[in-house]
């Protein structure tokens, strides 16, 4: 097993790097239908293609546990990751989980979309820094809708053109505060993706095709909080299941977590819900840009919380701008805001660095209060990929024995005041300057889809958000 860590981290770098970028450019078009089956109006009717909440709803946001099962032939049996996952869709893009498409061509029951989906290889924990084999992997899919049902086939390759494909066939179902979501898959992987990712380049092995099933399940527990878990099994083929690097032929895997979504749990909350998340892209400060500029720090969130902070004696610098779209004007009922906020960042060479580029998708919550002026509380949860490892971060890392990865976690917390209210101007009103922290981590090493590191970077930035 110890040839798998010299498996190459290429393989997932160009795809991540493509996926993301077609994500966060597509966030710059904006959905402005959020509609329920039973939430919307008479003269609003649902989409025919739509049979339940699930599929009619336009955001989420969820954290959780994946176990997966190890199949080679080595002493550890499982393995265990947390997942952010993020849901966010319009009327050109979708994110939903651990997979997203820019659309090509749609109607109201096909689709064409350039596709990108998540591909876990479990292997011990110990092996993935140095391997660092998932990706989100790329190429075509062709999707069909028909009421709760959904069929899709994509061809699909890693960034070695190590080729595969799936079918897959899901159902969507929904009772009372449970929404259930079977599904079936076919994997048709060709003989260098099985002698790469199951033979370890090592063994000659032949193509095959993999099967898997399970069910997702979500329950609505109060508000917009819902329990999530996900139960599926795969079964691998007789020849790869054969070579000599492999212990068993069934994987199975689960996933337990929570997450945030649209309540539609009450008649007044479903109204009031559907007239608040329904708003119009034009509405009145229902997007914002975001200008900043930001200096590294070595110290950690803790440090920098504790107002203990120390300088980068190379004085790394970026410039970034977000662009954000709400999502609602509440969250358990309380006046919290959700956006959606795709940004780019640019960090400027130094001594001790070259230019290089950052892109991050987002969802960012802000509770807004009164103190004088009106002051914001923000924090977002997403994913960030850089085009090269930073000094501030990889020397970090280096220190740590950790290999670096261009995708991780993101996030940000904030603090703002209104411009109009601080200089008593109304013509500023729809200004904000504030104080951000940009925070890139693996998760505490709990987490492969971020190369299993602890550590990362942080900046301290100063912006201005103008709201329109």
């Amino acid at each position: 097993m110890n040839n798998h860590s010299q498996l190459q981290s290429s393989s997932q770098l160009f795809a991540q790097s493509l996926a993301l970028t077609l994500t966060l450019y597509s966030g710059l078009a904006l959905s402005s239908e959020h509609s329920d089956p039973e939430a919307v109006q008479p003269d609003e009717p649902l989409p025919k293609i739509y049979a339940t909440q699930f599929q009619t709803e336009t955001w989420g946001l969820g954290i959780g546990v994946r176990r997966g099962d190890i199949p080679f032939a080595v002493e550890d049996d499982e393995v265990y990751d947390v997942l952010p996952l993020i849901k966010y869709r319009n009327d050109y893009f979708f994110i939903n989980g651990m997979e997203a498409g820019v659309h090509f061509w749609k109607n109201d029951e096909h689709q064409v979309n350039l596709y990108t989906r998540f591909r876990f290889v479990d292997i011990p924990q110990e092996l993935q820094n140095e391997s660092q084999s998932q990706a989100f992997d790329f190429g075509l899919q062709y999707r069909f809708l028909q009421d709760a049902w959904e069929f899709d086939v994509a061809f699909m390759s890693d960034s070695n053109k190590r080729s595969y494909g799936y079918t897959r066939t899901q159902y969507h179902w929904e009772y009372g505060n449970w929404y259930l979501n079977p599904y079936a898959e076919f994997h048709w992987k060709s003989a260098d993706f099985n002698q790469h990712y199951y033979g370890l380049d090592q063994y000659e092995a032949s193509g095959g095709i993999e099967f898997n099933a399970g069910i997702k399940t979500r329950y609505h527990l109060y508000s917009n909080l819902y329990l999530l878990g996900k139960f599926g099994v795969g079964r691998i083929d007789d020849e790869t299941v054969n070579l000599p690097t492999m212990d068993t032929q069934y994987q199975f895997e689960s996933f337990l977590g929570f997450g945030f979504f649209p309540d539609f749990s009450n008649k007044s909350t479903k109204n009031k819900a559907t007239k608040s998340e329904s708003r119009a892209p034009n509405s009145s400060d229902s997007e914002f840009i975001r200008l900043a500029h930001g200096w590294a720090t070595p110290s950690n969130l803790n440090a920098i919380f504790s107002w203990q902070t120390q300088t980068d004696p190379y004085n790394n610098q970026f410039t970034s701008v977000f662009y954000g779209t709400r999502l609602t004007e509440t969250l358990f009922n309380f006046p919290i805001e959700l956006y959606f906020t795709p940004g780019l960042v640019w960090h400027h060479d130094s001594q001790v660095q070259s230019n290089l580029a950052e892109g991050v998708i987002a969802i960012k919550a802000f509770y807004t209060f009164e103190f004088g002026p009106r002051w914001r509380l923000g924090v977002a949860e997403g994913l960030s990929y850089v085009s090269s490892v930073t000094y501030i971060e990889g020397s970090e890392l280096e220190e740590k024995g950790y290999k670096p990865s261009k995708l991780l976690n993101y996030l940000d917390f904030s603090l703002d005041v209104n411009m109009g209210d601080l200089f008593n101007n109304r013509a500023m009103d729809k200004m904000w300057m504030g104080y951000s922290i940009h925070h890139r981590s693996g998760i505490y090493e709990k987490s492969s889809a971020f190369g299993r590191i602890g550590g990362g970077s942080n900046y301290q930035t100063l912006y201005l958000q103008w709201h329109f």
